[in-house]
């Protein structure tokens, strides 16, 4: 209920400060103040080592002329949906509560998780009492200022729905959902259907990359789009790091975002456009045999795979009645696991570092703290060790290659940024995320930053601003038990700016007692 009545408070101010930053109520059209706007594309799962001369040219010479985040974060669980809603309201799933790929609302099902396509979201919206995300997004925040968004998504429904999920006022444009329905009509006779010869993947970047170059760069399109091409996190997913079908990925989407860029320049709306580029993960190789449901069944922690006394969505772990000793007996039994890493539970202390049960930290300290959360997250543990290519970063997750854990190989990524609102090619050394892209936008426009939003401005960036006071500090939050085989240590590192806390990695060691 809080968070509903700060959104709404929230809302009645930016509707009275539109009229004075636009010159218009949110019902009409801005005035001329508006200028420039701003682009947003996402490339899912990208590493900062693909970015190269050879690989990426368009992208590798964008980055050669754009303002640099040297220190960029994923948001953990480094997976798509919790960034994509992140990105949007730019706040952490502690704040927006979409807590993985897999959620559980034991409202839709009791025993088991849910995924996050649209159709299964529209379940949990329907399911539960109060907004499926609980924090507000940019698409409502321009939507009260008289603006529009428009997300243009070749990848899962589920992803494009969260960049905007109230649509306000603008639209979603994605190969299996288009939003608002009355505008599919139009989208289908504008560009017709997705090509079915050839790569189908490769079609539906083609024909989103169309359909932004239609509707998103028309001259009456929206102050902001966003672009999320799915690859090159689906041909690595399906082939591994560094495979020919990877690299020709990064390749074709490359060539997309090179289309983008010569429709700008060709238009004359370069010097109009802020683009900023982030991705939503980087990605490892996975070398796992065993998987947590499997193991806790074997075990006899978990009855069987259909059973509701421990529910699992991906790493987090629902126990029935939140059963302290079963907590206990599972945080136990995973310790001993080398494949095990990271363990969180709830804080022992309200907002404090360590969780309650000893030898785990607290959700707390990796935002991750909401209603919805369970009462175990796992994450597994990860090495620097390099793939058959050459490629570092390996975890011991079930696959040929992915992300959502907690290594510096899924969390640390890239963020370019260039356009008129932007300084020319300054780096900054400053931590950001990606839950900053969002107020920085608001920034660039003069709109209020909503109390509950967890990002920050990269001012040190904007023309408009100088360079925040304050220095970044690393910080180590340890814990660590002993038991009858050993020991186990799990440590956490974090950048902290000011009252801003990005998480870098974890790290697990355990001693065994010979």
């Amino acid at each position: 209920m809080k968070n509903r009545i700060s959104i709404c408070i929230f809302i009645l101010i930016v509707s009275q400060i539109s009229v004075n930053v636009f010159g218009q109520s949110s019902q009409g059209r801005p005035s001329s103040q508006v200028k420039n706007k701003t682009l947003i594309f996402f490339f899912d799962g990208l590493r900062p080592d693909y970015i190269t001369a050879e690989q990426m040219p368009n992208l590798f010479a964008f980055k050669e002329k754009a303002c640099f985040g040297k220190q960029h974060h994923s948001v953990f669980p480094t997976v798509t949906r919790v960034n994509s809603a992140s990105y949007a309201t730019g706040s952490y799933p502690g704040t927006h509560g979409i807590l993985g790929n897999a959620v559980y609302f034991p409202t839709v099902d009791s025993t088991k998780s849910i995924g996050t396509s649209y159709k299964d979201l529209g379940r949990a919206a329907a399911a539960i009492s109060g907004p499926l995300l609980t924090a507000v997004s940019l698409g409502e925040i321009l939507q009260t200022a008289g603006e529009r968004m428009m997300v243009f998504s070749s990848g899962t429904t589920g992803q494009a729905f969260l960049q905007n999920y109230k649509v306000s006022g603008g639209a979603i444009v994605n190969p299996d959902l288009i939003l608002p329905e009355s505008f599919k009509t139009q989208v289908i006779a504008d560009l017709g259907e997705v090509k079915t010869t050839g790569s189908e993947d490769f079609n539906r970047h083609q024909w989103v990359i169309d359909a932004l170059l239609k509707y998103g760069l028309a001259e009456n399109g929206p102050l902001v789009s966003a672009v999320w091409l799915s690859d090159p996190d689906g041909a690595a997913h399906a082939n591994g790091i560094g495979s020919p079908e990877a690299v020709e990925a990064i390749k074709f989407v490359d060539a997309q975002f090179g289309r983008v860029l010569e429709a700008m320049q060709t238009r004359g709306l370069t010097d109009r456009y802020n683009v900023i580029i982030s991705t939503d993960h980087g990605f490892v190789t996975q070398v796992g045999s065993m998987s947590l449901p499997d193991f806790l069944i074997q075990e006899g922690l978990k009855k069987d795979k259909d059973s509701d006394d421990v529910v699992l969505a991906e790493g987090s772990i629902y126990i029935k009645n939140h059963d302290p000793e079963k907590i206990q007996n599972i945080v136990s039994a995973l310790h001993k696991e080398e494949w095990i890493g990271a363990l969180f539970t709830k804080a022992k202390t309200e907002g404090g570092m360590q969780g309650w049960v000893e030898g785990t930290l607290s959700f707390d300290a990796i935002h991750f703290n909401h209603q919805r959360t369970g009462d175990i997250l796992v994450a597994m543990d990860w090495n620097d060790h390099k793939n058959d290519k050459g490629i570092e970063g390996t975890d011991y997750v079930k696959g040929k290659a992915g992300h959502g854990g907690s290594s510096p190989y899924e969390i640390h990524i890239a963020l370019f940024a260039k356009g008129p609102d932007f300084k020319n090619a300054v780096p900054t050394e400053l931590p950001t995320s990606n839950v900053d892209i969002v107020p920085t936008i608001l920034g660039i426009y003069d709109l209020p930053i909503p109390p509950q939003m967890d990002g920050r401005v990269i001012s040190e960036i904007l023309k408009k601003t100088g360079k925040p006071a304050g220095k970044t500090k690393k910080e180590i939050v340890k814990t660590e038990v002993r038991y009858p085989w050993g020991i186990y240590s799990l440590s956490l590192e974090m950048s902290v700016f000011g009252k801003y806390r990005y998480f870098d990695f974890s790290r697990t060691e355990r001693g065994f007692t010979k």
